[in-house]
């Protein structure tokens, strides 16, 4: 008997000695692998902001908030009539923390009318709503997991944890015979699983260090784990672990690791925002989380729920209207689970391709860091809607699959609020809107007018330039004859004309007086576009991305500033502090730019109003003034349309990738998704300054100021100073007129 007892001592001392090792170096030092979150920028509610029900309502929901009467928790809204009720969370933004607050708004015309605190007594000069979760950076492990500290747990669900799981966790040593004895009772009466004979610690002991499997080995395994850590560490250091790694559900491969993640998973909200029957709730999934899963197993989980509460009141935790109240609410459970490992591929290209600048590969993923990006959960939702509204009304039958690279900024400081790289937009793959090098055709146009605007002693919108064949040299003895796309020269046309109707005689007439190398250093500032001064460059013989024509067009919708279309704000540690931050502060424009680029601007109004945009006016988006330019390439192979409000820039680009004909123009194509787009998305009217402009009628026939009442009169803008100076009014004409016809009739 004494050699037995030796021997097994002989075994347990190296055994325990290798286990208490392992302990000391991995539990000790224990760090959780806790994912960087990618987010949307803040809503930002401030009186005059663009905006109605629906974009307000698919913004919140995108940021997981729920419609709930009187917005009692963060995370609420209630909206009745046009006002709007609205509790926000707490989070951190790039500036620092933004509290949660209960707040109201109106929405009235189309535009936020006013924000208040939630009496509606105090204004409030704007509203910032925490952002929604567009992505989530994964590290080896795809583990999603928000770490907590134990201070910042609820005390219900600390308690009642351990009246449900363990009830004398506080006493035992890590092993607790009393607590497998009374829970086999509970099971055995019941006739049902009810209670668990694992502490908390041999629980959490399962999941660091054992796998699952049941076997003699492996529980004597356990429970060692269990006696050794509980010798070695705190009963706070040991339950805090316990809440940071417990498995409380599943998403695709991503594993819901911990109380703080399951909150936000299940609930929408964070963790001490969350009420009894929720907390309840969450300590029940831990027995399973699969077979109670409230979305797909609501009565089992509620049935699971009142046991957990019955065992919160038999503990005098809760008491028993508490109980009764918790028993009888709803599930509380989000529609959807707020995690999303990429929810748009496309615009997260763009994000991953400027980080990478900063930052190494790998070192973001598990970092535990947020990303602040610029994207508008409702503009990529309208863009997606409008592309799946539209294309399949474009395809023709026998025709490959029409496809789209598209992008939405801010006009006003290049912000990219959605971005599609394929119309199938959930699927990741070739970018369209990044990587796709196509012929822009008439784009280019618009810079073209604005380089020879930005000459007003040579010319004005209401100069002529002749739309006459005309015949280009080459090199190497090769001539060029670009002819209108109508097949038919116009004469002496006004330059805003030539660029609202889009002809090409013109433009090329125009582009060879003001020089073609002036129109590719302009691309090169603009849009770090590298191209030949060739001619054809005219009218747009240059392949470019969707994101590169954006780029350009957003000097022509800021009116003159050079600004770097960004996709990042900031990337902030876990603590919230910003370890980098991604400002843009674009130089004003210069004076004559900003004038050129207005003056471009009138003209492009003028395409959508009386040019080859006009159908949008027809489509009911007059009120806009928008500004844009359709563009077609050889045999109809690509549809572009470039346009801008005052506060959006939109570029689209439709054709399909075999690079065959498509039978439309920029007009019939491209020009459709962006009327559909801004159909629905809330915009500002652009309203283009007269700032250094003066008006001025001018003659029918002529380059001279007339009477604003002379027959064919129209009205110019010339930059000041530089307006005609000659004058023929309607009744000196008419004198000439009749004077003229006494001389024929030999009076």
């Amino acid at each position: 008997m004494l050699a037995v007892f030796g021997l097994g001592v002989g075994f347990a001392v190296p055994y325990f000695w290798v286990l208490d090792r392992e302990v000391r170096s991995q539990f000790g030092a224990l760090q959780w692998q806790e994912p960087s979150r990618v987010y949307a920028r803040p809503l930002l509610l401030a009186p005059g902001l663009r905006m109605n029900a629906q974009a307000l309502e698919l913004e919140l929901m995108a940021a997981g908030y729920r419609v709930q009467a009187g917005a009692p928790v963060a995370g609420s809204y209630a909206i009745d009539g046009n006002q709007v009720l609205i509790h926000t969370r707490d989070f951190s933004d790039i500036d620092g923390p933004v509290p949660g607050q209960l707040a109201r708004f109106r929405l009235v015309g189309g535009a936020v009318a006013n924000v208040t605190d939630a009496s509606g007594k105090r204004g409030l000069p704007q509203l910032r709503v925490d952002p929604a979760r567009i992505a989530t950076l994964y590290g080896a492990k795809r583990e999603e997991r928000r770490l907590v500290r134990l201070q910042d747990v609820p005390e219900l669900l600390i308690t009642g944890l351990q009246a449900v799981e363990d009830r004398d966790f506080k006493f035992h040593r890590g092993v607790d015979p009393l607590g497998i004895l009374r829970a086999a009772w509970v099971n055995l009466r019941s006739g049902q699983l009810r209670q668990g004979g694992s502490t908390l610690t041999q629980q959490l002991v399962r999941s660091l260090f054992l796998s699952r499997e049941q076997t003699l080995s492996r529980k004597l395994n356990e429970a060692a784990y269990a006696l050794i850590i509980e010798a070695r560490f705190d009963k706070r250091v040991i339950l805090e672990a316990y809440l940071n790694d417990v498995y409380l559900g599943q998403q695709g491969n991503q594993a819901i690791r911990g109380v703080g993640a399951a909150a936000e998973f299940w609930f929408g909200r964070e963790l001490d925002r969350l009420d009894t029957p929720e907390l309840a709730l969450l300590i029940g999934l831990i027995q399973g989380p699969s077979y109670h899963d409230p979305r797909r197993h609501p009565e089992r989980a509620r049935a699971r729920r009142a046991v957990v509460l019955k065992m919160m009141a038999d503990t005098s935790l809760i008491d028993a209207a508490e109980r009764e109240r918790a028993a009888t609410a709803p599930l509380g459970v989000s529609a959807s689970p707020g995690f999303a490992a990429n929810r748009y591929p496309a615009f997260m290209d763009m994000v991953y391709a400027q980080l990478a600048r900063d930052y190494p590969p790998d070192t973001l993923t598990g970092a535990g860091l947020s990303i602040h990006t610029t994207l508008a959960p409702s503009a990529q939702d309208y863009l997606e809607q409008a592309v799946a509204s539209t294309l399949p009304k474009l395809e023709r039958k026998g025709r490959p699959e029409l496809q789209v690279g598209a992008v939405v900024t801010d006009a006003n400081d290049g912000a990219v609020l959605a971005m599609l790289g394929n119309r199938h937009y959930a699927q990741p793959g070739f970018n369209r809107a990044l990587d796709a090098q196509r012929p822009v055709g008439s784009l280019l146009k618009p810079f073209v007018y604005m380089l020879a605007l930005a000459q007003p002693g040579r010319y004005a919108l209401a100069s002529f330039i002749e739309d006459a064949p005309i015949v280009v040299e080459l090199a190497r003895r090769k001539t060029w004859s670009p002819a209108n796309i109508d097949g038919v020269s116009h004469g002496r046309v006004r330059l805003i004309e030539g660029l609202a109707q889009s002809y090409n005689q013109a433009t090329v007439r125009l582009g060879l007086d003001v020089g073609v190398d002036r129109l590719s250093q302009l691309l090169k500032a603009l849009a770090n576009i590298t191209v030949e001064p060739n001619p054809s460059l005219l009218l747009g013989s240059i392949d470019l991305s969707p994101l590169r024509v954006a780029q350009a067009y957003q000097f022509l919708a800021s009116a003159g500033q050079v600004q770097p279309l960004h996709a990042l704000r900031a990337v902030l540690a876990t603590d919230g502090a910003a370890l980098h931050r991604y400002d843009v502060n674009a130089a004003p424009a210069q004076r004559g730019d900003d004038i050129a680029t207005r003056l471009a601007g009138i003209a492009l109004q003028h395409t959508v109003t009386d040019g080859t945009a006009r159908q949008l006016v027809n489509d009911g988006l007059g009120y806009l003034r928008a500004a844009g330019k359709t563009g077609t390439s050889n045999d109809s192979r690509d549809s572009w349309f470039a346009g801008y409000t005052g506060s959006h820039l939109a570029v689209i680009w439709v054709g399909n990738d075999q690079n065959q004909p498509t039978g439309l123009y920029g007009s019939t194509g491209a020009m459709r998704v962006w009327s559909a787009l801004f159909r629905k998305m809330p915009s500002k009217p652009l309203t283009v300054s007269n700032d250094g402009l003066q008006w001025v009628w001018v003659d029918d026939d002529e380059f001279a100021r007339t009477d604003p009442g002379c027959a064919g009169a129209k009205q110019y803008p010339f930059v000041e100073g530089f307006a005609p100076e000659e004058f023929r009014g309607c009744v000196l004409e008419t004198v000439r007129e009749w004077f003229s016809g006494e001389q024929e009739d030999g009076r």
